[in-house]
């Protein structure tokens, strides 16, 4: 991919996944700070991972399903290789049509995620582990196809960001300012509710407080988490590692495609100019309708 053909590659990996927390990782760090950030890139190779299982409970296909065009995970994987950051880019999924979507718009689906990764509540670890098996990248950032209008731009911020924390940070995580604060979330308890947050000392609750008055909170959005390859390593294995540092989206770059109604929204975002699209150079691949 250009720009990333030259870079050097890490120690090797070998090993299992998922559940077994046996497996032989051979072991990475973050690289130390370099004399300019174009020596850290130079000498870093990276792995954009785009997940895409095929079930999803709220929008039934979503992944593939078309927005302005072309499936919804063409724009991730085109912004993947916008950015020139990456040495490849590899779509993990469960579904044979996905997978061959996704080499459409020049992705790597080399075999399927187990069914036993794809599941509503499979940890993203497990198939970031699966997906990154074999492998030899430095770093590895996770871009879900549910963020549409995360451009080449975003990406080259990020990756310039997390060179420049160094050895500082195991990852980066992208968050935006949280609209509805969990002061004012409740749980529930038989037939009562209990707010979740309380409130450590005898002060106005902060359920009862006005939302400038309250701690400032933050929210992650799907836009983007990059990670050095470490964080994979040892017996609790995770996809962020302790050190996890902010990344501030900034407008569209964070909006999430995760309801029905989102897919208006991002067109309505669209037409009005608001937002825009990877660009995508492939023709469109032929979809069947959306019933």
């Amino acid at each position: 991919m250009g720009a990333r053909e030259a870079r050097t590659q890490g120690a090797s990996v070998s090993g299992g996944y998922g559940r077994d927390r046996g497996r032989s990782i051979a072991p990475h760090s973050a690289p130390q700070r370099l004399s300019s950030q174009a020596e850290a890139s130079s000498r870093t190779s990276a792995i954009a991972l785009v997940p895409a299982r095929s079930g999803s409970a709220r929008v039934p296909g979503k992944n593939v399903r078309p927005l302005a065009g072309h499936p919804l995970i063409a724009y991730s994987i085109a912004a993947a290789h916008e950015a020139e950051l990456f040495d490849t880019v590899v779509v993990s999924t469960d579904s044979e049509e996905i997978a061959e979507i996704a080499r459409h718009y020049g992705a790597e689906a080399p075999e399927l995620r187990p069914v036993e990764l794809a599941t509503t509540t499979s940890p993203d670890v497990e198939w970031v582990l699966h997906a990154m098996e074999g492998r030899s990248e430095d770093a590895f950032a996770i871009l879900r196809p549910t963020s549409p209008f995360r451009g080449a731009a975003t990406l080259r911020r990020a990756w310039e960001h997390l060179l420049d924390l160094a050895d500082r940070a195991d990852s980066i995580r992208a968050i935006e300012r949280c609209r509805q604060h969990p002061a004012k979330m409740w749980r529930m308890e038989g037939e009562l509710i209990r707010p979740v947050l309380e409130r450590a000392d005898e002060g106005t609750p902060w359920h009862s407080m006005q939302f400038q008055s309250l701690p400032e909170v933050w929210v992650q959005n799907s836009s983007l988490e990059i990670a050095w390859r470490h964080v994979l390593e040892g017996d609790r294995p995770t996809i962020s590692g302790e050190r996890i540092a902010p990344f501030f989206t900034d407008g569209a770059e964070g909006f999430s495609i995760d309801y029905p109604e989102d897919f208006a929204a991002a067109e309505r975002l669209i037409a009005a100019g608001a937002a825009e699209l990877p660009k995508v150079t492939q023709s469109p691949y032929q979809l069947e309708p959306v019933p």
